[in-house]
Formats: structure tokens, sequence, C-alpha cells
């Protein structure tokens, strides 16, 4: 059985949520302030969590970046009011797997927990991954078991999006990707045609292994298309 962690001070909304949960057979305890959710993330084992942003004691924000720093790698997807671009960016770029603002339907929440689920089951066993070798294009090394970058010989830190986005990218080079194929091979979700996602994650990416960003040689544009990698060497 899936064990649900939801965090999530609004009542009403615990109700509707961990009864719709518990009737698809999920297991669900729940938090009503950030520092509690937080310590429960830590402390136990969770198929996922639904983290709202604005919470008691801690918000949402600082929960995940906190549950990242700390190495849990829990799927979060964020709850909350606030629908922004810049907010689902940041809540993205921290660390969450997806991001659903308020008011949202059960069967919505649902879905996108089976989206992030079915991309989990995809992800190769720890026996098949430790059987890959590292991939090496140009200066850049990366290790797929071991979740490292190593770019010019120095290890460089990546969001797990920004690793899973490379490591795809690494993994199809010289072909050309569009940013929807890109959202839903990292995300395993179509976020309405919000690509800008995409382009921000491939703005940190180049920001972190090419020598200019500003004139990239690693990861090239196909203008109105996608994105491609390529090997300068």
């Amino acid at each position: 059985m899936k064990k649900v962690l939801m965090v999530e001070d609004e009542l009403s909304i615990v109700k509707l949520l961990q009864y719709n949960l518990e009737k698809e057979g999920y297991e669900v305890d729940v938090a009503m302030d950030g520092q509690e959710g937080f310590d429960m993330a830590k402390e136990n084992t969770y198929s996922i969590i639904l983290l709202d942003i604005m919470l008691p004691s801690k918000d949402g924000m600082d929960v995940c970046r906190e549950l990242r720093q700390e190495k849990v790698d829990t799927p979060v997807i964020m709850l909350t009011a606030k629908d922004s671009e810049i907010d689902k960016i940041v809540g993205l770029e921290i660390g969450a797997d997806d991001y659903i603002t308020k008011p949202f339907s059960p069967r919505e929440v649902l879905a996108r927990m089976k989206a992030i689920f079915r991309r989990l089951e995809k992800q190769p066993s720890k026996l098949e991954e430790e059987k890959e070798s590292e991939i090496v294009f140009g200066d850049v090394q990366i290790y797929p078991e071991k979740y490292e970058v190593f770019v010019r010989g120095e290890k460089v830190d990546f969001t797990p999006k920004e690793f899973e986005l490379l490591l795809y990218l690494s993994k199809h080079s010289n072909r050309i990707l569009s940013r929807e194929q890109l959202l839903l091979a990292v995300w395993d979700f179509d976020f309405s045609g919000e690509t800008r996602i995409v382009d921000v994650h491939i703005s940190h990416l180049r920001e972190k292994i090419e020598d200019n960003p500003k004139e990239p040689q690693y990861i090239k544009t196909a203008r109105g298309f996608g994105y491609k990698l390529e090997d300068p060497k």
C-alpha cells in the first residue's frame, strides 16, 4: 500500500483529500504545519508528499528545499493558491515534482500522483543503474547511478530536475527534442503549454556546464522547436 504524507492546514481540504485518497487505497498521514511535516518526511518513508505552500511555522517552499538538502528524494506535489508562473518555476526549481493550484479536484490530484508513480516505475532498477557506465560529452561526465556530474573535473551540484533533464538530453544527444517532449519525459505531465519551465531549466544547465552560457557549445537551441545536446569534440 502506498503511503501519502499530506502537509496542509486547511481542514476542509485535508478531509476532502484524505477521504478520496483512502477510498483509492492509499494510507494517509497528515501534518498541519510545515515543521511537523518536515520532521515526519525525514523520519518516515512515504510514496509521495502533498505539500501546501502557505503553512504555519515553516512554509512549503522551505520544507521542500530543506528536504532536498537532506537528500530526501520522496516525490513532492505542491498545493497552493499561488498561480503565477514565477511561483510555479520556483517550486519546481527547489525540487518539487509537480504543482497544483487551488481550487483543484481530488481527481486531478490523483491523476498527478499516478503520473509521478508511472515515471518512477519507468526508471531503471538499482541493479540496472549499477551497470551503467559514465556518460561523457566534452568536458562533462555524468554518473547516473550516483546522481553526480563533473564539469572540467569539478563536481557540480544540480537540482533533481536539472539532473534528470541533463541525463535525458545526454541519452538522446544529437537529436532535436521539442519542449513538449522534454516536459513529458522529465516531468511526465502536460503542463498545459507551460514550456517556459523547460527554458528556465535549460538556462540553468547552460550556466553550470557551458564556458559561455550565451554562446553554448553543448546545449544548442533549435529555434521555434526545442533543444539539442551536442558533443563539441
